[in-house]
């Protein structure tokens, strides 16, 4: 079993225990600075983001806003498909940009101007929405921009988390279908994928008891506006 590939399971998988996303935002850039391609990182990440997520929504899916849900089943997920089909033959950098708009939406809360301006953004959800699906299809940074309209919703973190996980959640599903219609083989045997998984399951657990079960809705708010702004910074740097 790879050690890099290993800590990069336990360390994404702990952020989107707490968060939502994380397997695929940081764990895709981080596999591809270690050497893997693309659509490899995919065959590992995919899978343990489905199970975490599956966990979050099981656990809290009487908080999931269906409105937003069933909006990015329309606009978001056909992109997302039809972007992969085309990932490998399409070269796109638009981390800084993705990144300056997340940094944005972390420091709405102290700058009344970006926070009107965010809300006069989630107005054309819409849009937004299809323009998220065309990033994730081609990036797999999709979760950032979902993090960033979710935040800008004001749920309560239950509402936030499994809102956030369901969607990311059907990202990665529809994602791990075209694969198999593709037919991307992985360069992992499948006991390693096997064991991966179960890995990233044990960390959400872990996470799960530790940590999110402990946090109140304000100090939430608050750690979920760091992640925010530390994602815009990471992506720019990158």
């Amino acid at each position: 079993m790879p050690v890099d590939i290993l800590l990069t399971v336990i360390a994404t998988a702990a952020i989107q225990s707490i968060f939502g996303v994380g397997v695929l935002l940081f764990g895709t850039p981080i596999l591809l600075l270690l050497g893997y391609d693309f659509l490899s990182a995919l065959t590992v990440l995919l899978p343990i983001s489905i199970a975490i997520n599956s966990l979050q929504i099981i656990k809290h899916y009487q908080y999931i806003d269906s409105s937003f849900y069933k909006n990015v089943l329309i606009y978001s997920i056909p992109l997302v498909i039809l972007l992969l089909f085309f990932v490998s033959t399409i070269s796109l950098n638009i981390t800084f940009l993705i990144g300056t708009f997340i940094i944005l939406v972390a420091l709405k809360n102290f700058f009344p101007v970006l926070e009107q301006m965010l809300e006069k953004m989630i107005k054309y959800e819409k849009p937004y929405l299809a323009v998220m699906g065309l990033i994730h299809g081609l990036t797999n940074l999709g979760g950032s921009l979902l993090t960033a309209i979710v935040h800008g919703k004001q749920y309560d973190k239950n509402a936030t988390r499994v809102t956030i996980a369901i969607c990311y959640a059907t990202f990665a599903i529809f994602q791990l279908i075209t694969l198999f219609f593709i037919g991307t083989e992985s360069e992992f045997s499948t006991s390693e994928n096997m064991s991966f998984l179960q890995i990233g399951v044990i960390v959400f657990l872990l996470t799960e008891e530790i940590i999110y079960s402990d946090l109140e809705n304000k100090k939430y708010s608050q750690f979920f506006a760091a992640f925010l702004l530390i994602s815009g910074i990471l992506l720019i740097i990158k």
